[in-house]
């Protein structure tokens, strides 16, 4: 009796330490399964059908036409090459001034508590208050942009119907949005340097900018390297700003000659428009495809960069050996 006793406590405790960290995770996966991994199967198995948003049970199978007729569609490229040139125009100055926004606030300054809650504070507006206000501040006939253009003799831009300036518009909702809080990323990266690294530096008698491009610059790559890919993923997925931007039936079609209409607007399009939800579907699959593809790019790249150093590092070892 005891022997049986003995042996399931044993087995319970075997059974406790190696199903525990399987248990621990499972919540995740479970959830992951349910809402990401089963959509993902499933809008796949649409964009095979031709089927409607009204009559979702009746599909009718057509194989990769959908995809054959997305790759003929003028629109998409279209939609391509603004989601493109709004994520080139929209992700490098944010980049840019949230890593200059960071090296300031990584000194010591008065109030710098202040600055860096209201760095975030734009993360914090929701997408729609601050389309709003940006559509108004670009506004053609009214808009404060225009005033203060009109004021040092310049003539008044079409913000909404010219392709770039439209494109321009969106973009500095997009960078108001979230330059404080990639600039909050790089300041906890900036922070974790340590400072032996800037006081070597500074008996080598390098300068502040020389510190910020030999120290701080590669002592917070990797964060560098995750800001350029989130980035790139919300520009792929760019859809609030620019629908609301078009105020109205227009904000749908990307203006009315698709100037700035993106590929999660041409989604919106064919889906909840056109009740396509087949090409809905495909157009759905061809983003995640392109994700896939420049997260390829991104790592065959960091890769060929990486290699150039690691043979110097061995060609310098072999001449001091």
């Amino acid at each position: 009796m005891a022997l049986q006793t003995f042996r399931r406590s044993t087995f319970w405790h075997r059974l406790d330490v190696r199903g525990a960290p399987y248990a621990f995770v499972a919540p995740f996966f479970v959830v992951f399964a349910a809402f990401s991994f089963y959509p993902l199967l499933y809008t796949a198995w649409i964009s095979l059908h031709r089927v409607e948003l009204s009559s979702m049970d009746l599909m009718e199978w057509v194989g990769f036409d959908n995809y054959v007729a997305l790759w003929e569609d003028e629109r998409f490229w279209n939609a391509l090459a603004n989601t493109f040139t709004l994520g080139v125009v929209s992700t490098v100055p944010q980049l840019l001034m949230a890593l200059g926004l960071a090296h300031l606030l990584h000194y010591r300054l008065r109030g710098s508590v202040f600055f860096r809650v209201a760095a975030l504070t734009p993360y914090a507006t929701s997408v729609g208050a601050a389309a709003l206000v940006f559509t108004m501040l670009f506004e053609r006939d009214f808009g404060m942009i225009n005033w203060l253009l009109e004021l040092v003799g310049l003539s008044p831009v079409n913000w909404e119907n010219d392709k770039w300036a439209a494109q321009l518009a969106i973009s500095a909702i997009v960078i108001w949005r979230w330059t404080g809080y990639n600039a909050l990323l790089y300041l906890a990266a900036m922070q974790a340097v340590p400072g032996e690294r800037y006081e070597a530096a500074a008996l080598d008698g390098a300068s502040r900018w020389q510190q910020f491009r030999m120290v701080t610059i590669p002592g917070i790559r990797s964060t560098v390297v995750f800001t350029i890919v989130l980035s790139t993923i919300g520009a792929t997925q760019l859809f609030g700003e620019p629908l609301i931007f078009g105020q109205g039936p227009n904000g749908i079609t990307g203006g009315a000659d698709n100037q700035y209409q993106t590929l999660g607007l041409l989604l919106y399009e064919e889906g909840w428009k056109n009740y396509q939800m087949g090409r809905a579907a495909t157009i759905a699959w061809a983003m995640f495809l392109l994700l896939v593809l420049i997260f390829v790019v991104q790592r065959v790249v960091r890769r060929l960069t990486a290699r150039p150093a690691g043979a110097r590092r061995v060609l310098s070892r072999s001449g001091q050996s």
